[in-house]
């Protein structure tokens, strides 16, 4: 029997997502919904968890998946139906929530996706997960999220106060969709009258404040540039990241492809493992690229699951 074919699309994600209310959960995987992993402004942040219903012998590798919507939308129901996928291949998933951007800006986000890997490691014997083996997948914000993960091991300011000290934010594997890499440039760019095509939407009128990246600063993005550059995962790469696959369109009207080029190429000057696939004719997200899905599918096996995996 073939298995199914992984389809990370954003584009066929949501509408899974959308549909998912109506499906019933496979047999073959268990979903726990709500599961809380830490603290996050003072309330509970929440996961959902798929595995496989038969619990393999050995520990099993896991993969945790950050939702995209700009920093201040979606929710960990958007990539239920990708983790599902991911368990039925054999592994711990787990989809996570994070505080959006209208409730605390940067670096809120990227303390509560740490406190979610942490607490991967520390419930590492009870769920049967190889704590040695996390990799994380996110699309546009997400993307930007899993990779700010990827570059920013060790760095004690991102770790925030969610729970689970003493375990290791670390991951050993980066899938990156079309996430934003360098802000700053961003900004300087558009302080020049040169923003690149994408990112109208983001910026609005340049010092007006509202718009989806000032959101997530905390005010006008060109009065906040010590965070967009605090908040670009470009800023931190080091020999030492996590390997990365990054797959991005080259029709993306929202995030420019030149982002990705930035971050791939940041990454292997510094000698990190680092894959760039361009999605030909693929806008912010696609469909019926098997090419993509089997990349993905590969870069996690090779990073997770083989015996000499890191």
């Amino acid at each position: 029997m073939k298995l199914r074919r992984w389809a990370f699309s954003l584009v066929l994600l949501l509408a899974l997502a959308n549909l998912w209310a109506a499906q019933s959960i496979p047999s073959d995987v268990t979903f726990t919904p709500n599961v809380e992993f830490g603290k996050g402004g003072g309330h509970p942040l929440l996961l959902d968890i798929i595995r496989p219903k038969d619990t393999p012998k050995d520990p099993m590798p896991a993969i945790v998946f950050i939702h995209g919507g700009g920093w201040s939308g979606g929710s960990k129901n958007d990539c239920v139906a990708f983790a599902t996928i991911a368990a039925q291949h054999g592994y711990f998933a787990a989809t996570i929530d994070y505080r959006l951007s209208g409730e605390a800006p940067f670096p809120a986000q990227i303390e509560d996706c740490k406190c979610a890997i942490r607490w991967a490691r520390a419930h590492a014997k009870e769920y049967n997960i190889n704590p040695d083996r996390i990799g994380v997948w996110g699309g546009s914000a997400g993307g930007h999220l899993v990779a700010l993960l990827g570059t920013t091991a060790g760095i004690k300011q991102f770790e925030g106060s969610g729970g689970w000290d003493g375990y290791s934010s670390k991951v050993q594997a980066v899938c990156d969709f079309f996430g934003p890499a360098d802000l700053l440039k961003v900004v300087n760019d558009a302080e020049k009258g040169i923003i690149p095509q994408g990112w109208e939407p983001l910026l609005g009128k340049i010092g007006s404040g509202d718009d989806i990246l000032s959101k997530l600063v905390g005010g006008p993005a060109n009065e906040k540039k010590d965070v967009c550059h605090r908040a670009s995962p470009i800023t931190y790469v080091t020999k030492d990241d996590a390997p990365f696959l990054i797959c991005h369109g080259d029709q993306d009207p929202l995030v420019p492809l030149d982002q990705s080029i930035l971050l791939d190429k940041a990454l292997k000057k510094a000698g990190v493992e680092s894959t760039l696939i361009v999605v030909k004719g693929g806008g912010h997200g696609w469909t019926n690229h098997p090419e993509v899905d089997k990349a993905v599918a590969d870069f996690f096996e090779k990073h997770l699951k083989k015996e000499d995996a890191k």
